[in-house]
């Protein structure tokens, strides 16, 4: 799956749930034999793999517990917010069972000056805050009467126009299930939706290579 450089050196990885064996014999097979110190994986060659428990999984302090608890059946809620843009569903296991997607048009920003720019900024902004709006009744109506089945709500997008969507107080009780994962998508669409169940349910790890 996905792999993106890490603060401070190393790069994380994305690994599904189910490949999770099948990537710990390859981290063994480039590194050699390893221990474990909780979720911290030390190679002999001295690479290190530090691991997350995926979203909705609950907390795990060995390698076992989290590769049971990453393959447990849950389900997922998703919120993808981009520029007016909102897509919201429900994924059960690998499986997007349930979901809504649209779109309302937000201004762009403009270069103008004066009275004109303040007019478009107006206008951007009521034209935001309407497509917030109308994102938080389409999240409401997808999301709010399975929040007692999903195990966690992964967002991903633009942080402020998500944040915009959840500040909606009917959807207090989604917020209080959001996860700290936040993905980065482009402008929500079913197949960008469809393809985010995957990062929502993935399994990350911090590979440091030895020095």
């Amino acid at each position: 799956m996905g792999e993106r450089a890490a603060a401070g050196g190393g790069k994380w990885v994305d690994v599904a749930p189910e490949r999770l064996a099948r990537w710990l014999e390859n981290f063994e097979r480039r590194h050699g034999p390893y221990g474990e110190t909780g979720l911290t994986l030390i190679a002999e060659d001295g690479a290190t793999a530090t691991w997350q428990t995926p979203p909705g999984a609950g907390e795990a302090t060995t390698m076992a517990e989290l590769i049971e608890r990453a393959q447990q059946p849950r389900k997922i809620g998703l919120l993808l917010a981009r520029k007016g843009a909102v897509a919201a569903g429900i994924a059960d296991g690998p499986e997007l069972t349930s979901s809504k997607v649209d779109r309302n048009y937000v201004q762009g920003r403009t270069a103008a000056g004066g009275w004109s720019q303040q007019r478009f900024a107006r206008r951007r902004d009521n034209q935001a805050k309407a497509a917030a709006s109308d994102g938080a009744g389409i999240v409401g109506r997808v999301l709010l009467p399975a929040v007692r089945d999903i195990s966690a709500l992964v967002t991903g997008g633009d942080r402020a126009a998500v944040e915009a969507i959840l500040s909606a107080p009917q959807l207090a009780p989604l917020a209080a299930v959001r996860a700290e994962r936040f993905l980065d998508v482009p402008e929500p669409r079913h197949a960008v939706l469809v393809s985010a169940v995957a990062g929502a349910r993935a399994v990350s790890v911090l590979v440091r290579e030895p020095a």
